[in-house]
């Protein structure tokens, strides 16, 4: 009878969903999607070069195009049109489908943060704390990259030399556009504890441009986690696509 029940438990079929496949055609669909962002720039400057060898005759505009007409006495300033509201309101359909391609952009670049292995200090073991398993950092797509050229953010974390300021810039130069950065820790925010050494940087955003600072001496994984999502709200706020068909 044992050697029946060992027989028929080794038949059963056992069913393993492709976990592993989804994620790999998700990570593809959105590398497919950041290759056609990151050339989108390039279109749009050739769309502009037809647009002005086209243009043959300037028109002449008046001042009064310029200026908008002064409410009426009785009228109430709350009628008129806010700022905030003309950028983020569509107001035909050309401007609704520029505001789709950015919420589909934005929703690329925060669902497949990949940033730079930069780690300098002791501030980079926080930084791969937050990689294992307790925090997984993978759930919200970030995946460290060991070449500039396939990652969207560095985070500068530990203490930035003279010496090694150079290499810093010349990573960032290699990043490919849209590229963000990341302060992590006192000591690449300012200098922290080095900052009247003769041989460190007072602050990392001397040499890149600082997107999100991370406080701390050294910052835990929950706060560089919290500073990652802050740069996603930023990055959500982005509207280049938009922006551009209103200027031209």
């Amino acid at each position: 009878m044992i050697r029946l029940a060992a027989k028929a438990t080794c038949y059963n079929p056992i069913k393993v969903e492709p976990v592993s496949a989804k994620s790999k055609y998700l990570q593809i669909l959105l590398f497919f999607f950041k290759i056609v962002h990151r050339s989108t720039p390039l279109i749009y400057s050739t769309l502009n070069q037809l647009r002005c060898a086209s243009t043959t005759t300037t028109s002449k505009v008046s001042s009064k195009s310029f200026s908008s007409p002064a409410p009426a006495s009785g009228q109430s300033l709350r009628n008129l049109p806010k700022t905030h509201e003309q950028l983020n309101t569509p107001s035909n359909a050309a401007e609704y489908i520029t505001t789709t391609l950015d919420k589909v952009y934005n929703w690329v670049f925060t669902s497949s943060t990949w940033p730079v292995t930069f780690g300098l200090a002791c501030c980079a073991i926080e930084m791969m704390h937050m990689a294992a398993a307790r925090y997984d950092q993978d759930r919200v797509g970030i995946v460290f990259r060991a070449t500039p050229r396939q990652s969207d953010v560095m985070i500068v974390a530990g203490t930035l030399t003279n010496k090694m300021a150079p290499a810093l810039r010349r990573v960032y130069d290699q990043m490919p556009e849209p590229r963000w950065v990341i302060s992590m820790g006192s000591c690449a925010n300012g200098g922290g504890y080095y900052h009247y050494s003769y041989a460190v940087v007072r602050g990392c955003d001397r040499v890149v441009p600082v997107d999100v600072y991370v406080p701390g001496c050294p910052p835990t994984p929950e706060a560089l986690m919290y500073g990652i999502l802050q740069l996603h709200k930023k990055i959500k706020r982005n509207r280049l696509t938009t922006m551009w068909y209103r200027k031209y």
